[in-house]
């Protein structure tokens, strides 16, 4: 999961948290400091091995994999692949569209787009064993000649201006302060007309957030936002909204089916806890109580570049 203001929503495109100067060494606060802390947040250092070792602990051969093999783990946001389901039809990306993923993550959605929707798919993801893990899944799918990935910033992105012709985030935004500053990258590399679906953990009511969250450990590298600041940000970057909607309802039935089946039948070997280890169930437990305290919700936008 990818990745927080409160009260009214102020004139300008701004986050509740400081952001020093951009500047060419790490500055505490500055984009860089917090793009470092946020890397090392989601770095494991074993995941590939972690992630084998649990898919042949259920029977499943590394080496011929299918997509479906890790839907409990590689869909990392609330409503998992039914999120992604759900996003991409509002979408209504066609066959051979290139399309960017903003946060890839290990690749779930990217590899959704490409196999379901046929969609030729480029991730970017700011931690380095994501994209790794990522591409060794990719390739053992059998999707390496539809999905790519690249390590980047989503802030200072390597690909060249109207490059894609649609773009998917979904639980990226909590991680990333300057959300104006990402929009305006967003819409740069996509072309005028282009779709962006943002599925994101959004803000929908003063309160206290319980940490750790599973994108973070403490508020440090928090930044959930309102929707309305969302929609701030997005049209000042250049995109028209055509459709929000909250998937609050969705998240908590997805979660109460998890947990009824982990009471059934034990804890799936892969799952939350291969990412976020030991305090996975803490975490995944937190943002489903603040969800269900109506503290945050997870919200899809779907915008169009114009």
């Amino acid at each position: 999961m990818a990745r927080n203001s409160l009260g009214g929503i102020p004139t300008g495109c701004y986050t509740s948290k400081p952001v020093a100067m951009t500047a060419t060494t790490p500055e505490k606060g500055s984009p860089m400091d917090i793009e470092g802390a946020v890397a090392r947040h989601y770095t494991h250092g074993s995941l590939e091995k972690a992630l084998f070792a649990a898919l042949q602990s259920r029977g499943k051969d590394p080496d011929n994999l299918a997509i479906e093999d890790l839907s409990d783990i590689d869909e990392f946001h609330l409503g998992w692949s039914a999120a992604t389901e759900e996003l991409a039809e509002d979408l209504g990306f066609e066959h051979g569209m290139t399309v960017l993923e903003v946060g890839s993550g290990i690749g779930g959605p990217a590899r959704h787009l490409a196999r379901l929707l046929g969609c030729d798919v480029v991730g970017v993801d700011l931690t380095p064993e994501f994209v790794e893990v990522a591409e060794t899944l990719t390739r053992r799918c059998h999707l390496s000649g539809k999905v790519s990935f690249v390590q980047a910033s989503a802030l200072a992105m390597p690909f060249a201006d109207g490059e894609f012709e649609g773009a998917v985030m979904l639980h990226v935004g909590m991680n990333i302060a300057d959300k104006a500053a990402l929009f305006r990258e967003v819409r740069r590399v996509m072309r005028q007309g282009a779709r962006f679906g943002v599925y994101d953990i959004m803000r929908m009511a003063e309160g206290d957030l319980p940490y750790p969250m599973p994108w973070a450990m403490t508020m440090d590298t928090s930044f959930v936002e309102t929707p309305a600041h969302y929609r701030k940000c997005l049209e000042a970057a250049g995109f028209a909204i055509d459709l929000e909607r909250s998937h609050r309802d969705l998240a908590i039935k997805v979660g109460r089916e998890m947990r009824e089946k982990a009471a059934r039948e034990g804890a799936p070997p892969i799952g939350p806890q291969v990412l976020m280890g030991e305090s996975a169930q803490l975490r995944v437990g937190n943002v489903m109580s603040a969800v269900g305290d109506g503290l945050l919700a997870p919200i899809e936008m779907v915008v169009r570049a114009v």
